[in-house]
C-alpha cells in the first residue's frame, strides 16, 4: 500500500469512529501521546477520550487530507481539514495534524 492509500485508511477509520464511539480510539494513544483542545493541553489516553467523550456528539466531514511520508516505515505525517458539527450546531471548519 501506499502511505496515501495508507493515510486514507486511517483517516477514515479515526474520524468515523471519533464520530459513532470515542472510546474505542483509546488504543490508538500512548501514556505520552498529547492533543491540545481550544488551548488545553490534554496528555495520555484517558484523558484525550475523556475530552472526545465530554464534547457530546460530533460529525466530522473531511475535504482534504495531505501525506508526508517518512523515511521511517513506522511513521507518517496526516493533515486533515473539513467541517465538524457539534451537537446541532453549525458546521465549523477544522484541521487536525
Amino acid at each position: 500500500m501506499s502511505a496515501q492509500e495508507v493515510a486514507q485508511a486511517f483517516v477514515q477509520h479515526y474520524y468515523s469512529t471519533r464520530d459513532s464511539n470515542p472510546a474505542a480510539l483509546a488504543g490508538l494513544y500512548q501514556a505520552g501521546s498529547m492533543m491540545t483542545f481550544e488551548g488545553t493541553m490534554l496528555t495520555g489516553p484517558e484523558a484525550i477520550i475523556g475530552k472526545m467523550t465530554a464534547v457530546g456528539a460530533v460529525k466530522h466531514t473531511m475535504k482534504g487530507m495531505d501525506v508526508q511520508p517518512s523515511k521511517d516505515a513506522s511513521a507518517m505525517l496526516i493533515f486533515v481539514t473539513g467541517s465538524v458539527q457539534i451537537g446541532g450546531d453549525n458546521p465549523l471548519h477544522f484541521c487536525q495534524m
